[in-house]
């Protein structure tokens, strides 16, 4: 198994709408259509910045690209972004995408499958 960490710029102005899209509707077509493994999903500050952090897991890379290519290329997912972002503007400005590698004597490794 791999895990992925995914961090997500948001702005406070449009927080609300872009929570509620992650979660009634890219959370939900992750899942059901696609396979997503999410693991837990935060809101964190750095500095002045807002973010919303999720982390992912996936049984090899392989399975991971796939995955998001499909999302990536799903017409309700595009047409969701379309209508959100003209009402609401841009949600999303950076995003960061990491693949994580436990170490050994990381204590969690059970934890993490």
């Amino acid at each position: 198994m791999i895990q992925q960490l995914r961090i997500y710029e948001i702005f406070e102005k449009n927080k609300a709408a872009f929570h509620a899209r992650f979660r009634d509707h890219a959370a939900r077509i992750m899942r059901t259509r696609y396979g997503f493994q999410i693991l837990a999903m935060w809101e964190t500050k750095f500095g002045e910045r807002t973010e919303f952090v999720y982390l992912l897991e996936w049984p090899d890379e392989a399975a991971k690209i796939s995955a998001w290519m499909a999302f990536m290329a799903d017409a309700e997912w595009a047409e969701i972004k379309r209508v959100t972002s003209a009402e609401h503007g841009a949600m999303v400005g950076q995003i960061e995408d990491r693949l994580l590698a436990p170490v050994d004597y990381t204590p969690s490794v059970g934890l993490l499958r």
